[in-house]
């Protein structure tokens, strides 16, 4: 018996010497390259451009490709394909895409197109503020969670929900979003604190499309995301904010955002940022490039239809816009909203294209018959800035006041025809009629119309006709 237990206690003592001899093995340092896109509205021309950057990143790194949102509405080779929005999908998905925030104008073309888009892709969605209320429409994850090599990255995303003083929506158009319900992001955002635990991810990364205010005002609240890609406000950011990087990348296909991240132990070491100006880049891919090529082969986009004497600044086309919406409706006023506006008239021959461009949301166009006191309670209460047409707008003693052309004072119960796009009576329900005279033609429909029944040149150079109370 002796000598067994003489045998086991050597065999143990072997055990433990092997185990103490035996090297702890030591965190390993990853490295990740994540590229981004933000508010890229339909702009395509670029994207050859991306797809060659990655593919070469993608030789030495672990590479992801996200969005911000808003990649529709600003290009009408996008905007008026057949269905809407495909060629902005298709590109992506050729790029190799791996998530997306759901932006503001990502709603535009209606929850049935969106859908389809939705589907149409090769990559996932996100937004974790938005709640479809049936399951007919389609519904982003919260958040998704990627593994690469040996990292998973967890993605949330956030959506802004400023579009109306009476109902939280997005930006967009009320009558396409009645079928999802919002939450104030910044309310949400701590129900996900342990989500990186949960995910098992080295990695929160708050994919959101808040705009750059916002974004601080989340890192400042919330301190467990690692890092935040942002959208919305156009911005070209490279910041820290309560010790986390935050970002944007411009906008309209401008600019790629690269961030070169290294990670140990499930704790960001380092974050670095290049803001690539796809511009001046001239390695292409040619695949890519032949594709946007044949997109862009719409010979009756480039059709003309007017000529402009002048460059025009942007109140200055919004004297353009309200005066041809005004014209066309045989309306007597006319006002539109200066987010509505999202390129200006330049100097030479007019295209569809370029009209498309400034007035790109497909909204519709009603007449109502105002009476001038609701005007001014609109104009006073509504705080917004709008351009106009057809009076004169002035504040006298904090009251507005309106005056016809000639100067001539209108009196409070002067009822005056009002043509505008549909957008704005909807986000200012409270200060319109309940019905209107629904038009046939949309806002940038009309636009065209009237250049093309009108003979002479363009030139509003000078013209500042806005106002804000």
């Amino acid at each position: 018996m002796k000598t067994v237990h003489t045998i086991l206690l050597f065999l143990l003592l072997i055990f433990i010497g092997c185990s103490k001899s035996e090297p702890t093995p030591e965190s390993q340092v990853e490295n990740l390259t994540i590229f981004f896109v933000n508010d890229s509205h339909g702009q395509i021309d670029n994207f050859s451009k991306v797809k060659y950057i990655i593919d070469q990143e993608k030789q030495n790194n672990s590479v992801i490709v996200v969005s911000s949102g808003d990649m529709f509405s600003g290009n009408p080779v996008v905007d008026n394909a057949e269905p809407k929005g495909w060629p902005m999908i298709n590109l992506m998905n050729e790029v190799g895409f791996d998530v997306m925030a759901l932006g503001n104008h990502d709603f535009d073309y209606g929850p049935e197109i969106l859908k389809d888009r939705i589907e149409q892709s090769d990559f996932t969605w996100i937004c974790a503020n938005a709640t479809a209320k049936s399951g007919e429409h389609a519904q982003p994850l919260d958040y998704k969670t990627i593994a690469i090599d040996n990292l998973k990255i967890t993605f949330l995303g956030l959506l802004e929900t400023f579009g109306s003083a009476h109902e939280t929506i997005p930006s967009s158009h009320p009558w396409r979003v009645q079928n999802y319900d919002f939450d104030v992001a910044l309310n949400i955002a701590g129900n996900y604190s342990n989500l990186k635990e949960q995910e098992d991810a080295d990695l929160l990364i708050a994919l959101t499309h808040l705009g750059a205010t916002l974004d601080n005002l989340l890192a400042a609240n919330n301190p467990f995301f690692d890092v935040i890609i942002g959208g919305h406000s156009h911005s070209m950011l490279n910041t820290v904010s309560n010790g986390i990087p935050v970002y944007q990348a411009g906008s309209y296909l401008h600019f790629l955002g690269k961030i070169e991240l290294t990670i140990k132990d499930r704790e960001l070491q380092n974050s670095g940022f290049t803001l690539i100006d796809l511009d001046e880049f001239e390695e292409k891919d040619e695949q890519i490039q032949a594709l946007i090529d044949e997109y862009n082969d719409w010979p009756e986009l480039y059709k003309e239809i007017g000529y402009s004497s002048a460059n025009h600044s942007k109140l200055a086309t919004g004297c353009f816009y309200t005066d041809a919406i005004k014209t066309y409706l045989n309306a007597d006023v006319s006002f539109q909203n200066t987010g509505g506006v999202r390129s200006v008239l330049y100097e030479g021959p007019i295209t569809k294209r370029e009209i498309y461009e400034i007035s790109p949301f497909n909204n519709g166009t009603v007449i109502y018959e105002m009476s001038v006191a609701d005007i001014k309670k609109f104009l006073a209460e509504s705080g917004a800035g709008f351009y106009y047409s057809g009076i004169l707008i002035d504040e006298i003693d904090q009251d507005v006041v309106l005056f016809d052309e000639s100067g001539k004072y209108l009196d409070n119960d002067k009822i005056l025809r009002v043509g505008i796009n549909d957008y704005i009576p909807v986000v200012h329900s409270p200060y319109f009629p309940e019905n209107g005279e629904v038009q046939e033609l949309t806002a940038a429909e009309t636009i065209i119309k009237y250049l093309e029944n009108t003979t002479g040149e363009i030139n509003y150079s000078g013209c500042s006709r806005y106002f804000h109370y």
